[in-house]
């Protein structure tokens, strides 16, 4: 029985989030988290790297995907301003290809977004990404969430032009609460 859980980062991780983000020349899932951005994580040692993860504090807004205990991904959110306003942007990315397409993704999304509910004064809770990334839009619509904006042709990418689409949910609309 395989068990998805969200988890603080453990030191066990540190390679394995260094190999995706650093290690890898390009991994496929750069393509699908806002891959029109030019900025990419600049190349580190994997040394330099665990220097400066263990200056970076623990924070409950980052969060490992963990399947089995294993690292396969991550969660983060941070607040719109202005503070207090109870807008909370979510964010979702499972590293390895192998993990796509049978609803783990889905179900760390339900999971963030019930903690997100918890744990902060969420009024509403949005995801923003592109509309080449089908996969993450339908686990959002399966998680409950409903496509509140669409920006047409504000991303470009590969000699393409591409929507930008973003994903609300109310706290009152949360099935789970």
């Amino acid at each position: 029985m395989t068990k998805l859980a969200l988890r603080p980062r453990q030191d066990a991780d540190l390679p394995t989030l260094w190999r995706w983000v650093h290690g890898e020349e390009n991994p496929e899932w750069m393509r699908w988290d806002g891959p029109y951005f030019a900025s990419k994580p600049q190349p580190m040692s994997y040394e330099a790297y665990l220097e400066k993860a263990q200056t970076v504090a623990h924070s409950p807004d980052r969060q490992i995907i963990a399947l089995n205990g294993e690292c396969i991904g991550m969660v983060t959110r941070y607040e719109e301003a202005p503070a207090g306003g109870g807008w909370w942007e979510l964010g979702i990315v499972i590293y390895d290809p192998q993990h796509w397409g049978g609803g783990l993704g889905r179900e760390a999304l339900r999971q963030w977004t019930a903690r997100t509910f918890q744990e902060t004064d969420a009024h509403v809770i949005t995801l923003t990404t592109w509309s080449g990334n089908e996969r993450l839009i339908r686990s959002a619509q399966s998680a409950g969430y409903h496509e509140c904006a669409r920006i047409p042709e504000a991303r470009h990418w590969q000699g393409r032009r591409w929507d930008s689409v973003k994903l609300a949910l109310l706290r009152r609309d949360w099935p789970q609460q």
